[in-house]
């Protein structure tokens, strides 16, 4: 399936639509022939919409879809590309094999909303391999609603490399609804004067599991990258966070950032950081902090008139934002 197809306004193109408006996202930019998108429900293709300067070719799975990105060198991608993939049932699975191929120059920004409103029994698993040639930009945004069950497992597995003075900037959201498991396993690759940022932010509740490992391969001189994750964690929600960096080339820099806050006394955290220097002039350095949100913060804002509980909402809503 290639270029666009028509339009499919189903009550499952609807649904998903109405949960991407509700969680923040902008529905109407599906529907709008000037920007490309790509729409699926488990293996269903609702929508999908290229345009002139980027592909997007699309084949069905029994379990979900096999896709493949590109945008051509030299070509700036001016509105966000927006992706919306999504289990409306109580049980199901939907499998995403991905590529993506930005070209040399290239510029383009991807909106994924991925929607489990309603899951008790839902496997969401992604397997993709990205390529941002040289001199070019990409950035990926992915935000979650899981409903409120916990019974959403969603499996992430990304390998990407980028190429000389290429730039690749990554959000993972999962804030919205009950997390369930996560499985998280993102590695870049970077090369000479390459520029990477992963950032992670997630909020576990009830019985929800959290694994997130997030590596740098700092492979050219002057690689630079920067791992970032927030996690909240309340009830007995228990949470693993792993960043590596490993520092091959001469004068890479890599630094692994890790907050993990703990909501109650039954909720667990840890941070493994794992920092490999292969080339004496390499640096990488790291920082976590794990525990109660600081009683100082919350005594000023207590002091500015807000109740205790909503005090600690407030500063939870400005880690996670």
């Amino acid at each position: 399936m290639k270029g666009s197809v028509e339009r499919d306004y189903s009550r499952e193109f609807a649904a998903l639509a109405e949960v991407l408006e509700r969680t923040g996202g902008d529905a109407a930019a599906l529907r709008n022939p000037r920007i490309a998108s790509l729409v699926v429900h488990q293996n269903r293709v609702l929508g999908l919409n290229a345009l002139p300067g980027i592909a997007m070719d699309v084949d069905p799975l029994p379990d979900g879809i096999r896709a493949h990105v590109e945008v051509r060198s030299g070509v700036v991608i001016p509105d966000p590309v927006h992706l919306c993939f999504g289990v409306l049932p109580k049980e199901g699975v939907q499998r995403i094999l991905s590529t993506f191929r930005i070209g040399e120059g290239a510029s383009v920004q991807f909106l994924a909303h991925c929607s489990f409103p309603n899951a008790e029994k839902v496997q969401h698993i992604m397997e993709a391999e990205l390529e941002i040639g040289e001199g070019a930009t990409m950035a990926y945004t992915e935000v979650h609603y899981h409903g409120p069950y916990g019974g959403t497992e969603v499996l992430p597995k990304a390998r990407i490399r980028v190429h000389r003075n290429g730039r690749y900037l990554s959000e993972f959201k999962l804030i919205q609804g009950r997390v369930g498991l996560l499985s998280l396993d993102y590695t870049v690759h970077l090369g000479e004067g390459a520029v990477t940022e992963l950032v992670s932010k997630v909020y576990g509740k009830g019985e929800d599991r959290i694994a997130i490992r997030e590596a740098l391969h700092l492979e050219g001189p002057y690689a630079r990258g920067l791992v970032k994750s927030r996690i909240v964690l309340q009830d007995r929600a228990q949470a693993e966070f792993t960043g590596e960096a490993l520092g091959i080339g001469p004068y890479s820099r890599g630094h692994i950032d890790c907050t993990e806050i703990l909501r109650g006394t039954e909720a667990r955290a840890s941070a493994v950081p794992k920092l490999i220097v292969v080339d004496e002039r390499a640096k990488l350095t790291h920082e976590a902090a794990i525990g109660s949100i600081d009683r100082k913060i919350l005594e000023t804002l207590m002091a500015r008139g807000l109740p205790e509980e909503e005090a600690v909402e407030v500063v939870v809503r400005g880690l996670l934002r």
